[in-house]
């Protein structure tokens, strides 16, 4: 068995093609593409095989399986939160649904509803809307179930997105009150298990540090505290570990009944990144970056109670702010900075080899997205629409700056030789 079966997720469906991104991070959930021509350089006009204008702004990445591509899209103007399905080759809208949901919901200014990736089996696609609701629809767009798993209430809005394992679907629902993890069967939406998760920050703490008067954004100190990021699922010892990034902690759990199998201690208090799956030469492992400076780790999988002592690699106290999930190749962690500053960090000790400012064409060169990684090649973009390929190497090495002057908190989608961009204006295929 090899090093990349073994980190692989044991759900995929036997007809996933090499080219299907079923998921958040793709399928493996590493972020990792196997495509092996896709294109280096493109423009507004270059190497543009289509682009579809969206209604509005949104934050979600898309996915792809077969010739359908699917996309959540907020519509706020009317009320509804939809699911959107296209043909992959055209850009065509095969159909558009979703719900209406009315009521008042918190959400940041940056963060528009819908900012959750679906998941497809190839038969099903399922997706969590916020406070409206979650959904499975059959390829056609046909509704086979809802659920209705509560209000989602946080300043800063919701990020996770569901997963699939061996016929559930998973779900990190939160930040916020309530928050905890939930898997329904996919063929009917019936609750298999629930796990409560401490939500917020300990009311001990918040004393301490005194009644603070609220943001701009409208934010209080105990809102600094909560997971946004998605599970991962990793074979080890034999067994499949669902892996998330919690406040505070990084644990796994049975995917099959919730019961929790290990919890490692010294993260960050705000989760916002996925677990990056990975392997040394003991075996399966995860590195998890936390947000808003907080503390990251390394984490062997495989334990059993609190591993804290036993089976954390590494431990980082304070990190630079991050919101998208790294990526591990050949020994090191690819990571980028909301300030737009790439990182290359060694996998072993967490420390930095290299890190450099990746600089656009526009002047916003924050960055909210995931790196995607293609053999030895690393795509980001930036707030600004600039997507930058570099070398996943111990040298840093720019190959290309691709600029289409949209704005964009997504991120790189790979499918046939094909790259999908989503922006607040649009969605793009470079091929």
């Amino acid at each position: 068995m090899t090093r990349r079966t073994l980190c692989g997720l044991p759900w995929l469906s036997a007809g996933l093609r090499a080219a299907d991104w079923p998921n958040w991070r793709g399928p493996s959930s590493d972020g990792v593409s196997l495509q092996k021509s896709l294109p280096l350089k493109w423009g507004r006009t270059q190497h543009v095989r289509w682009r579809v204008p969206l209604p509005e702004r949104g934050n979600s990445t898309p996915i792809v399986w077969g010739d359908r591509l699917y996309l959540t899209q907020p519509l706020e103007k009317q009320n509804r939160r939809t699911l959107m399905c296209l043909d992959r080759v055209s850009g065509k809208t095969v159909w558009q649904t979703g719900l209406a949901y009315s009521a008042s919901d918190q959400t940041h200014a940056v963060n528009p509803h819908c900012s959750s990736s679906p998941v497809t089996d190839g038969k099903r696609v399922y997706a969590w809307l916020g406070s409206a609701g979650f959904v499975a629809w059959d390829v056609n767009g046909k509704e086979l179930w809802r659920r209705d798993l509560g209000k989602q209430d946080h300043v800063w809005g919701y990020g996770s997105s569901p997963i699939l394992h061996d016929g559930s679907v998973i779900l990190n629902f939160g930040p916020g009150d309530p928050s905890f993890l939930i898997a329904m069967d996919s063929s009917n939406g019936k609750t298999e298990w629930k796990v409560e998760l401490g939500s917020s920050m300990p009311a001990a703490e918040v004393a301490r540090a005194g009644e603070l008067p609220k943001r701009a954004d409208g934010a209080r100190r105990s809102d600094f505290f909560g997971s946004w990021a998605t599970p991962v699922v990793v074979r080890a010892c034999d067994r499949s570990e669902m892996v998330c990034n919690l406040a505070r902690r990084v644990a796994a759990f049975d995917p099959k009944t919730g019961r929790e199998l290990w919890t490692c201690g010294g993260f960050a208090d705000l989760a916002y990144g996925s677990p990056a799956p990975g392997f040394d030469d003991k075996g399966p492992l995860v590195v998890s970056l936390g947000g808003f400076g907080g503390a990251g780790l390394a984490v062997r999988c495989g334990g059993s109670g609190d591993v804290t002592e036993t089976h954390r690699i590494w431990q980082a106290p304070h990190t630079p702010a991050r919101i998208g999930t790294p990526v591990i190749y050949e020994g090191r962690i690819y990571t980028v900075g909301n300030d737009g500053v790439a990182e290359c960090l060694e996998l072993a000790t967490g420390r930095q080899v290299w890190k450099q400012r990746l600089s656009g064409k526009r002047g916003n060169n924050a960055i909210w997205s995931s790196p995607l990684r293609n053999m030895d090649r690393l795509y980001v973009m930036n707030q600004s629409g600039d997507t930058f390929v570099y070398r996943a190497s111990p040298q840093f090495e720019l190959l290309a700056t691709n600029a289409l002057e949209e704005d964009t908190n997504s991120s790189v989608v790979a499918s046939d030789d094909a790259i999908f961009l989503r922006t607040h204006e649009g969605l793009w295929c470079i091929a």
